[in-house]
């Protein structure tokens, strides 16, 4: 991904998540993210999105992020999240999505950034990328078939 700034939050709360999102929506680059919530021996590594950047990349990306193999659907069914009231951390909400893992932050009741798998925020800025360099509008497109008339053919060089 193009910038990849790896940022430690011990417990979201006070001003760090506001820092992380800034920087996050500064850049408009996607910031890795690893949490290490209380009470848990393994970290949580998490990518916040801006939202401006996630709109852009589900724009172009074609399909949805694939599901899992098979196997991996009972997993997903055991780990699936208890539905909880939204999280609130200062200025944020955190609404974590029971479907897909996803967690939506919301700042004055706008959602501002998502926290995504790394694997799926590396799966959509690629799709996204190769379907955009792939992508003329129509007035782009009129004028480059204007210009490739306008050549000479290869016989008459």
């Amino acid at each position: 991904m193009g910038i990849q700034i790896d940022v430690v939050v011990g417990y979201p709360i006070n001003d760090e998540m506001e820092r992380v999102l800034g920087l996050a929506e500064a850049v408009g680059e996607p910031v890795t993210v690893t949490f290490m919530w209380e009470g848990r021996e393994e970290a949580e590594r998490a990518v916040l999105v801006p939202a401006a950047t996630l709109a852009l990349w589900e724009h172009w990306a074609p399909t949805a992020y694939p599901t899992s193999g098979a196997g991996e659907e009972n997993r997903a069914v055991a780990e699936e999240p208890e539905l909880a009231h939204p999280a609130e951390f200062g200025a944020f909400t955190l609404f974590r999505r029971r479907v897909g893992g996803r967690t939506a932050v919301a700042r004055k009741g706008v959602v501002v950034a998502e926290l995504l798998d790394p694997d799926e925020a590396h799966w959509l800025q690629e799709k996204a990328r190769n379907v955009r360099q792939g992508f003329m509008d129509p007035k782009q497109k009129a004028a480059f078939e204007e210009f490739l008339a306008r050549q000479a053919s290869l016989d008459d060089q």
